[in-house]
């Protein structure tokens, strides 16, 4: 497929999901703020630096596109978690390791819980009901805290000791009668691990029929069947305002308005894309942050390493190992450069939203340096150390480290561990050959 095919085709500038095609087989599947920019981006000149070569063979392959507007990105988000699990396209799955995806599910307890969970730790038996995977996490974390006013559900944190009252004031979780709020902490308070005795629910027999409308709801809009749930909820609105109970009818109402018009500004700063050469495209948000760090004694069996923090998460399986080849002295910011330019040779790896080196200006500069010789266009911060070796300050874009600061340590503290392991096991080589 190319581009010539793009523009006969009036693909709309609103959310939704699109499926690239091959006959009748599915080969992808992605969401869109607008399908029109999204799709049309799958065609310019820098796609195998923005997504690989895996995603380049897929275009090249897909003979049609299809795609399927939604309300909001929301319900896109969903859409496309559900298309997936449907048809399991091939590259979807080779994008990224089944096991990061997420998921979010439904425990088996009485009073039901609601919980995300990464596919790694996923116990299927333990769940009633299981919805995705989720290709971004943290674009999911958005979505819930998007759903979770409109259909206030319990999860583990929120009950948590002294919890569970601030979590309620906030609305997030049913307002359970006060007079039994004591007995629903003391059986759920452990880390939400216990079974429901059969007995606990009739002590909330009002506010837990209206839970359990919250959660066949909230199952329904993972189901994509919000039409449903509007009609369900003007239905209960009516036989609250037959029974004069205007102040319930007032907030089923609420509901109702919220389901029309989701706001998701959130999850607008969609990030499929990682950030492209210079005049490239751009991300609204960091998803990918490589960290690199150089260890060495006394400038002996130097080696650099690479870490990878995507999505908040740890991707060990796309770290890298370095020995330096081109200095014999310590010289830290000559091993950066010399790593650096390595690995910007593989762009079949695709590219990071953000590069952290562990050091100062002069490791940053240096950073800048060879980001500029290849010509791409990627944030720089450095994390300068103290005497005992403890961040104590972090370098660069202020807003870019104001929002990313957790991840910007931790990628910085994989990458020192990581550099520390390896060198010392080149150097026990080095030792006993």
């Amino acid at each position: 497929m190319n581009s010539q095919y793009l523009k006969k085709m009036n693909i709309p500038d609103k959310p939704g999901v699109y499926s690239f095609k091959l006959g009748g087989s599915i080969l992808y599947i992605g969401k869109a703020t607008s399908l029109k920019d999204r799709v049309k981006s799958y065609f310019s000149k820098d796609i195998i630096v923005t997504r690989g070569p895996h995603i380049l063979d897929m275009t090249v392959k897909a003979d049609s596109i299809e795609w399927q507007e939604t309300d909001s990105v929301l319900e896109a988000l969903i859409l496309e978690a559900n298309l997936i699990k449907k048809y399991k396209p091939k590259y979807n799955t080779k994008e990224k390791d089944n096991k990061s995806f997420n998921y979010v599910c439904f425990t088996k307890d009485k009073i039901v819980k609601v919980l995300v969970i990464r596919g790694r730790g996923l116990e299927k038996n333990l769940y009633n009901k299981i919805y995705g995977p989720f290709p971004n996490g943290l674009q999911l974390r958005d979505a819930m805290k998007i759903i979770r006013p409109i259909f206030p559900y319990i999860d583990n944190d929120s009950i948590k000791k002294n919890n569970i009252e601030f979590y309620k004031q906030l609305g997030l979780v049913p307002d359970i009668k006060t007079t039994r709020r004591n007995a629903f902490q003391k059986v759920l308070g452990r880390g939400g691990r216990e079974p429901v005795p059969d007995h606990f629910e009739k002590h909330f027999s009002s506010s837990l029929s209206e839970y359990k409308n919250n959660i066949k709801n909230l199952k329904l809009f993972f189901e994509g069947k919000k039409k449903n749930i509007i009609s369900n909820l003007k239905k209960e609105m009516l036989l609250y305002a037959s029974r004069k109970e205007f102040e319930k009818a007032g907030e089923i109402k609420k509901r109702i308005f919220a389901l029309n018009h989701i706001n998701d500004v959130a999850l607008i700063k969609d990030v499929d894309f990682i950030r492209g050469p210079t005049g490239g495209c751009t991300p609204d948000r960091i998803s990918r942050i490589e960290a690199y760090d150089i260890a060495h004694m006394g400038g002996k069996n130097m080696v650099g390493v690479m870490t990878v923090i995507e999505d908040e998460e740890v991707k060990k399986s796309e770290y890298r190992k370095f020995i330096i080849k081109t200095q014999e002295d310590a010289n830290d910011t000559g091993a950066l450069e010399e790593v650096l330019s390595r690995r910007l040779r593989h762009t079949e790896w695709g590219l990071p939203n953000l590069i952290v080196c562990d050091g100062g200006i002069a490791q940053v500069n240096v950073a800048k340096r060879v980001i500029d010789r290849y010509q791409f266009d990627i944030p720089i911060v450095g994390v300068v150390k103290d005497e005992h070796h403890k961040p104590k300050a972090i370098i660069g874009d202020e807003k870019i480290i104001k929002i990313y600061k957790k991840s910007i340590l931790l990628a910085n503290s994989e990458a020192h561990r990581f550099a520390i392991t390896f060198h010392k096991l080149k150097r026990n080589k080095s030792f006993l050959g």
